[in-house]
């Protein structure tokens, strides 16, 4: 009888560890986090309007100043479609293949999907199976067997699994996920952020481009006034004042030339960095600074649609998730934490017994640990969680405030630019006039030569001026595409993929 009544203990002892578990598991629902909300957005619901806000961009001021009308918000454009030289789109393409610090990004995103994986195992039971040996020696009149050498053969299952009473592991991986989800939300930013500084330095390189033309026929017209100057010198019908006053003005234009070569390089390389790679000889022909036809009237919307275009936003917001997740776990740590334990196996004193009759072994262990004492580290814990999600709600509130200001600033550009170059092409052709008109009343000896020179100066400097503006248009352009969320499609209506895709 004492067989079936030790079967029976056993029998009574399993069942009620299985009822223990099962309330286990119906009490896991419970969690400490707060209930996350999404804070107010701290910027006004419009984007300044009236004034320079108000002035749209003029199709008149120079050709292909813009095409597209009422077209769709940024983030629904697709990037082939804003950019629509041949040359750009190609070298684009380049640099979301190529680029080192887009590369890092993605790789980013695969580490924190990894560390979440790790946490979210925290939830499941880990299960390993394990074999020993174990041979000891007991001295003889220790000895209950009569023998010194005692072997010990086990082969079987160890199981352990955290209850998770009070949501600690969940919060944690609440708090894993979130950060994932910031991760890809980054990597999503330094995409739209390369598109858009690829473009900026491509349209640098052209403005450069422009430059050197310029400054390559003010050379020439400068060497050959400088030619007239010395020949009339040499003849005795020149003075050394006009000679001296041309020479500088030739002088100064070579100058600037080897500077502007110097720049032009320069920013080549800084586009070859962005890229990754050599620019390739098979590049399709571009087009020149002036005919850039960049959209310039994507409509900015509302401020609250920020939240959803803007990646930075987005990644802000889940690091806010992220830390209200932690807080959940904090608060857990002042709760017991119950942990299961166990065994399934045989057990013999030799290996070959380890299969026979009678061998089964198993043990259960179930842990409870109460925190009684912890030198204050969990309350720290707790504040410094606390502490942690006020710090995210002001980085998030900044990024709103960031992401304002700076679609503001495109918009007041976007307002102001086209008036500003169209006022500097008129200042051009006033120039190009006065110093044709220069040149005529010294030949007729009505000026002196000096008027020419500052005339060619100034010339000069107007045309420098004009490429300049010509560039900060289309580069701030550029930027208000990226600000307003444009650049994560590569043709309009195509689906958005994930940020992690």
């Amino acid at each position: 009888m004492a067989a079936p009544a030790r079967l029976r203990k056993d029998i009574e002892m399993i069942k009620n560890t299985v009822i223990a578990t099962a309330v286990a598991l119906l009490a896991a629902g419970c969690s400490l986090q707060p209930t996350y909300r999404q804070p107010a957005a701290p910027v006004p619901a419009t984007f300044p309007q009236g004034g320079v806000y108000d002035v749209q961009p003029q199709s008149n001021v120079q050709p292909n100043a813009g095409h597209g009308a009422n077209s769709p918000a940024a983030a629904d454009i697709g990037w082939r479609d804003f950019f629509a030289d041949p040359r750009l789109q190609r070298i684009e393409e380049l640099a979301l293949k190529n680029n080192r610090d887009l590369r890092v990004s993605m790789l980013n995103v695969e580490a924190a999907q990894a560390q979440y994986q790790i946490v979210r195992a925290g939830l499941f039971p880990s299960v390993d199976a394990a074999a020993s040996k174990n041979r000891s020696r007991t001295p003889l009149d220790l000895s209950s067997s009569g023998r010194t050498i005692s072997s010990s053969y086990s082969v079987g299952l160890n199981a352990s699994w955290e209850i998770d009473f009070f949501g600690r592991i969940r919060s944690l991986k609440d708090q894993a996920l979130a950060q994932y989800l910031a991760t890809a939300e980054a990597r999503k930013a330094a995409e739209l952020s390369l598109l858009s500084a690829v473009a900026s330095q491509y349209l640098t390189v052209l403005a450069f481009d422009d430059q050197l033309a310029v400054t390559r026929n003010t050379l020439t017209n400068t060497q050959e006034s400088y030619r007239i100057a010395k020949l009339q010198f040499d003849t005795g019908t020149g003075s050394e004042l006009d000679l001296r006053q041309s020479q500088g003005i030739a002088e100064q234009a070579a100058a600037n030339l080897q500077a502007q070569l110097r720049s032009r390089a320069q920013a080549e390389n800084a586009l070859v960095l962005l890229v990754g790679q050599p620019l390739p000889d098979d590049l399709p022909a571009g087009l020149p600074l002036d005919s850039q036809n960049l959209l310039a009237d994507i409509p900015a919307g509302l401020p609250s649609d920020l939240l959803a275009r803007r990646p930075d936003i987005a990644q802000a917001e889940q690091a806010l998730r992220a830390a209200n997740a932690n807080i959940g776990a904090a608060r857990a740590a002042f709760f017991p934490r119950v942990s299961l334990t166990g065994a399934l196996g045989t057990l013999s004193p030799t290996f070959g017994g380890l299969f026979s009759s009678g061998s089964r072994s198993w043990s259960f262990a179930p842990q409870i640990s109460v925190p009684i004492f912890e030198g204050g580290s969990n309350v720290a814990n707790l504040q410094l969680a606390q502490v942690e999600k006020r710090i995210e709600i002001a980085n998030y509130e900044k990024a709103i405030q960031t992401a304002f200001r700076e679609v503001a600033d495109g918009l007041a550009a976007r307002g102001t630019y086209d008036n500003q170059i169209g006022s500097l092409e008129r200042f051009v052709y006033s120039q190009d006039r006065r110093l044709a008109l220069s040149n005529l009343r010294y030949r007729n000896g009505v000026d002196s030569y000096l008027t020419v020179l500052t005339a060619q100066t100034d010339l000069y400097n107007a045309q420098l001026s004009l490429i300049s503006a010509r560039l900060q248009r289309l580069t701030n352009l550029v930027s208000l595409y990226q600000t307003l969320g444009g650049g994560w499609i590569e043709h309009t209506g195509d689906q958005p993929r994930p940020a992690d895709g």
